[in-house]
């Protein structure tokens, strides 16, 4: 280790001395009363210190204001350099700052909130890609209906040719020119669901009501079967569909097939409440409560006669 080293870890003795003229600069830059007893102080370097203060400022538990000082070489006046709030190795310190697309969950929007979805979003895909129209040696390519369609075909190209114009005119990025495009051809939605965003709705769907819930394993049947399943349309309703039970947990939700719950429409009928049996009598006769107690019953103590008692024999 060098001597330049050495003299760098070692405090100033002028600038560790100097512990009043940090608290007053910390002082000067903190509110009133939240400067508290000096904690420590650190070698910066050369005729550097850095004197730490306690933080009693509600909010920043484990705080420190930290004031640095220094000298010139061969100068007596200690000078301050700066002052700033640092956290402690124990302070209370603010959660890594996540994005607001990560840290949305499932009903944390509320009335007039948006949530923009991403140009390249997975979820996604375009609503029209071509492969739905027929090739060009289809039956339907070779033999066109029997009306005039090439008339047809000519107005709704000068038609839409007329409204292209205008779209291009106040859409600079060709959105919105793919819009009107696919309303015209009777697309409405630019975008549409894709193979993966249709099976990530599915797997959370199966995981919040599906065959391994607590409720689904205790139900007495299965979804499938119930009368309130109101099936949906596309792939997915062979393995959902929504529960219109208003008793129900799952009322209005997207459920599995394999799901169920205790509100199945072909449960068993409820049972009736248990009738309690009649009283059992072990006589039907009055009992006597005499006022005052019976001679022979025990209870009362025998009168013996004196004269025995006094003769010493029974």
């Amino acid at each position: 280790m060098s001597a330049a080293t050495t003299r760098s870890r070692t405090p100033d003795r002028l600038c560790a001395e100097a512990v009043d003229l940090a608290r007053k600069a910390a002082e000067e830059a903190a509110a009133p009363g939240v400067v508290g007893e000096h904690v420590s102080l650190v070698s910066e370097g050369d005729r550097v210190v850095t004197h730490f203060f306690e933080c009693q400022e509600l909010g920043y538990r484990g705080w420190r204001w930290a004031v640095t000082v220094t000298r010139a070489s061969r100068a007596k006046n200690v000078t301050l350099d700066e002052t700033v709030l640092l956290p402690g190795p124990d302070a209370l310190m603010a959660p890594e700052w996540v994005p607001w697309s990560e840290r949305l969950r499932p009903g944390d929007m509320g009335p007039g909130d948006l949530l923009p979805t991403e140009a390249e979003d997975l979820r996604l895909e375009p609503g029209y890609s071509g492969e739905d129209e027929p090739p060009p040696n289809s039956v339907l390519a070779e033999h066109p209906p029997t009306h005039d369609l090439a008339e047809l075909v000519e107005a709704e190209d000068a038609e839409l040719t007329d409204r292209r114009t205008a779209i291009e005119a106040t859409n600079n990025n060709g959105r919105g020119q793919i819009a009107a495009l696919a309303e015209e051809l009777g697309m409405r939605r630019a975008r549409v669901l894709s193979r993966y965003g249709l099976y990530a709705a599915a797997d959370r769907w199966e995981e919040s009501y599906g065959a391994k819930t607590p409720m689904a394993q205790a139900a007495p049947a299965s979804c499938d079967s119930c009368g309130f399943l109101v099936p949906i349309a596309g792939s997915l309703r062979q393995a959902f569909g929504i529960c219109a039970n208003e008793f129900s947990p799952a009322d209005g939700r997207v459920v599995s097939l394999a799901y169920g719950c205790g509100g199945h429409s072909e449960a068993a009928v409820m049972p009736k409440p248990p009738t309690p049996p009649p009283p059992v009598f072990d006589s039907m006769a009055a009992d006597e409560f005499p006022l005052r107690p019976v001679r022979d019953g025990g209870s009362v103590p025998v009168e013996s006669d004196g004269t025995t008692d006094d003769l010493g024999h029974s």
